[in-house]
């Protein structure tokens, strides 16, 4: 478990991430979409991708398909 907590933290320590972090746990249980994300946040989609997968592979978010989109949401 201490290297999962690892692996978390140090997901958490880019900006982007823990700014996308944030805003999925204040959206909550609903999640949010890549593209609600990007145009909250001011990421470039392909930079936004690369992180939730980052977040995602930390343990940090989860994601969901909601018929034609993906919903994200913090783990």
């Amino acid at each position: 478990q201490e290297a999962q907590v690892v692996k978390a933290l140090a997901a958490l320590a880019h900006p982007i991430r823990l700014r996308v972090f944030r805003a999925l746990v204040v959206a909550g249980p609903d999640g949010l979409t890549p593209g609600v994300l990007q145009q909250a946040l001011e990421v470039p989609p392909t930079t936004l991708s690369f992180h939730l997968k980052e977040l995602a592979t930390a343990g940090l978010a989860s994601v969901e398909r909601a018929s034609r989109s993906l919903v994200y949401r913090a783990a």
